[in-house]
């Protein structure tokens, strides 16, 4: 290692090598001394290197091996022997132990200082690799987690709350006390989650213990702990924080609260309910960094996405999305409403409750308990001059009335069903109580959608079908795109904490309202609806949705039949094909 202990000037040796020019490196200077960011990270912003060029000529320079973080099979336990706050302060991760010598990844190998920090702290000569910073930040995200972190804080507040001591506002209300057990171990809690883009957070007390559930692309993942008496602090804690009336225990509350996490802006809903054992709480989490996501980044096929552009652009109509709790309704509804936003129109939304703030665009919450209900803004909203309206949800006939009609007068208006299919969902609107010509006039289309996980991209192997499965897909897409399928199935590694998906991808179905349809939906017909929606060109069924992205392996067939069984309806499909 004798080549990293003296001092290179990467630049005259790109130069050297005729990678890049003298004026190109004059330039890329005077931009580092603008930005002080390092020489290698400044060329490839300037786009006058390409990062992987970049990184093969530092390795050969330097003559140490260049590892590719994405395919990499870690052990976790020699990782943590260097501590999180030296491998972000470095960007240093330890990838192997060969035999007297540790191999450490690091972003920036010339480093001559992190280089000797590191061996004083590892306590071990090392030989370095270089990898890509990228990856390198959201490795060290996913194997430094606060698991034992968050048992540590637990059992620490635990031992505070001894025998017959029950001042839990003593151990909460230290304003500046960001040093009481309390405080850290929720801030560990939110770290972790956000660490892993957990959605949701419970805790919930058990007659014994204490569970502390992380819902990671739909699925719920569980740490246990042993303190079960601390329950009550973390719930009171969180109660102040959200302005709760922290001596309510026997009716469930709502709140939010933001925070910062690593830098992010998180918004948290928050949900009280009392339980046989104390309260539990779930408390949804919303990064507001990004903001609302934009109609290109929900996920929608091309296709599809070019009719429902058309439709939101229509002067006025309804347009239902449809879906169980879940499903990602809200981002497309968001993601329309960020391409609707323009000066010269008014947008009201009424929702339950608001999750993302928009500019520009004027959002009301719900609140029951003054009788600010859907109809009730609703009712006002329309007096308020709009051109767009986003009603949060159809929970009712009076609702459904109202958003019609508001359809029918030259509003577009924009809501959510809790429905199964596209199929299933105008008909549910007669069902409500709304007149069939009133549907029939005012609802121009219906998009199911549900969320099924993403393949993590770094332990997927090839899966072969069964029998049975084939004949299945073979109903419904024919033999000869049946046979031509790339099928993958989960494995589970580090990147995907052993579930074999990471993030998850928007599957949809679109149901525009033609003249039959309409027809149909006038006499209130169900059966003639369904037959006449099936047959209908360009129609896609949910499943059939899901299974072209496991054709490409984006998905796996386990998450194909979950979606067929949710929706049950595979079966009509067949026989109306």
């Amino acid at each position: 290692m004798a080549i990293t202990k003296q001092k290179i000037r990467i630049g005259d040796l790109l130069v050297q090598n005729e990678v890049i020019s003298e004026q190109e490196l004059m330039s890329a200077l005077e931009k580092q001394k603008e930005s002080g960011q390092k020489l290698g990270r400044v060329l490839i912003e300037l786009g006058l290197l390409e990062e992987e060029q970049f990184l093969s000529f530092l390795s050969q320079q330097l003559q140490i091996p260049f590892v590719d973080l994405k395919r990499y099979n870690f052990d976790v336990s020699l990782i943590h022997r260097l501590p999180e706050s030296y491998a972000r302060r470095y960007r240093a991760i330890v990838l192997a132990d060969q035999g007297g010598q540790l191999l450490v990844g690091m972003a920036d190998p010339m480093d001559i200082f992190a280089f000797d920090e590191l061996e004083r702290i590892l306590e071990q000569s090392i030989q370095q690799a270089v990898v890509r910073e990228s990856e390198l930040l959201s490795t060290l995200d996913l194997v430094y987690r606060r698991t034992e972190e968050i048992a540590s804080f637990a059992e620490e507040l635990d031992e505070e709350l001894t025998e017959g001591q029950f001042d839990l506002e003593s151990l909460t209300l230290d304003e500046d006390g960001s040093d009481a057990p309390v405080v850290k171990l929720l801030q560990s809690i939110f770290e972790d989650a956000v660490q892993v883009r957990a959605s949701d957070i419970h805790i919930e007390p058990d007659e014994n213990v204490l569970r502390i559930r992380q819902r990671v692309d739909g699925v719920l993942q569980e740490q246990v702990m042993k303190e079960r008496r601390i329950a009550p602090a973390l719930v009171l804690r969180l109660k102040l924080l959200s302005g709760l009336d922290i001596s309510e225990k026997r009716l469930p509350q709502d709140g939010r609260f933001s925070l910062k996490v690593k830098g992010r802006s998180i918004d948290v809903r928050l949900s009280t309910m009392p339980v046989e054992n104390g309260e539990s709480v779930v408390m949804r989490l919303l990064d507001q960094t990004e903001g609302a996501t934009n109609l290109e980044e929900v996920g929608m096929p091309a296709d599809m996405l070019e009719i429902f552009r058309r439709l939101i652009h229509m002067p006025h109509g309804l347009i239902l999305v449809t879906g169980p709790t879940g499903s990602g309704k809200t981002t497309t509804l968001y993601g329309a409403l960020q391409e609707l936003n323009e000066v010269g129109k008014k947008i009201i939304t009424v929702e339950d409750p608001v999750e993302y703030r928009l500019h520009r665009i004027n959002q009301v919450q719900i609140n029951p308990k003054i009788d600010l209900s859907f109809a009730r803004v609703l009712r006002s909203a329309l007096r308020q001059d709009p051109d767009i309206l986003l009603v949060g949800e159809i929970r009712d006939t009076e609702t459904a009335e109202i958003a019609l009609r508001a359809a029918m007068t030259g509003h577009m208006v924009l809501s959510t069903l809790h429905t199964n299919d596209a199929v299933s969902s105008a008909m549910r609107l007669v069902d409500m109580g709304a007149e069939g010509f009133l549907a029939a006039t005012a609802l121009r289309a219906v998009v199911a959608q549900r969320l099924v996980r993403r393949l993590c991209d770094n332990c997927y192997v090839d899966h072969e079908l069964e029998a049975k499965d084939a004949a299945w897909i073979s109903n419904l897409i024919g033999e000869e795109a049946t046979k031509n399928m790339q099928l993958k199935k989960a494995v589970g590694c580090h990147r995907c904490n052993n579930t074999g998906y990471r993030g998850r991808i928007g599957v949809f179905e679109i149901l525009v309202l033609n003249e039959a349809l309409a027809d149909a939906l006038r006499r209130s017909s169900s059966s003639d609806f369904v037959k006449i929606a099936k047959k209908t060109p360009g129609y896609q069924p949910l499943v059939v949705s899901a299974l072209k992205d496991a054709a490409v392996g984006i998905t796996s067939l386990e998450e194909v039949l979950r979606v067929a069984e949710q929706i049950d309806e595979s079966e009509d499909f067949i026989q109306v094909a």
